[in-house]
């Protein structure tokens, strides 16, 4: 969670955007990483970037692989699985967002869509092109060819009908 939230924050600190927001999508608790998630939503704080926090799935044994069968397949097992909603909501709380909890796919479509009217930022995207033509070595490979035609037409080689 720290990580994540520390690479958002990291992409979006020298944005020029009104609103700077990230969503913090999880289904479990801060387990690897080497910055500590409240170290990370200081810096969203200091970069003025709100955090919605949103805890997905449901306390308790659920399905999860754990392990790799021969055959190149997951093995799933039930896992103990808990979500640290005291740290969401303290995030959350620090940077001026909200925390929210999704046990469904039609409950994280509804806070999705509620984030979406409580933050509008226009952006202006550039896009470049870079075409590579890839048609130049056959038209001189087929003029190269009518050259040769052109040739052998008018050499020894002509046919006689």
């Amino acid at each position: 969670i720290g990580m994540g939230l520390a690479t958002a924050v990291n992409r979006l600190k020298d944005s020029k955007a009104k609103s700077k927001v990230i969503i913090l999508l999880t289904d479990g608790v801060n387990n690897a990483g080497f910055i500590d998630p409240i170290t990370a939503s200081e810096l969203a704080v200091e970069y003025g970037i709100k955090t919605y926090t949103i805890g997905l799935g449901t306390n308790g044994m659920a399905l999860s692989p754990v392990g790799i069968l021969p055959n190149g397949s997951f093995q799933y097992g039930r896992i103990q699985v808990e979500i640290d909603e005291d740290l969401l909501k303290e995030i959350a709380q620090a940077t001026g967002g909200e925390y929210f909890r999704a046990t469904n796919n039609k409950k994280l479509e509804d806070i999705y869509n509620e984030i979406n009217k409580l933050e509008k930022t226009e952006i202006e995207e550039f896009k470049f092109y870079n075409y590579d033509e890839k048609y130049r070595p056959l038209v001189l490979l087929a003029g190269a060819l009518l050259l040769l035609e052109v040739l052998l037409r008018f050499s020894i080689f002509r046919s006689f009908v």
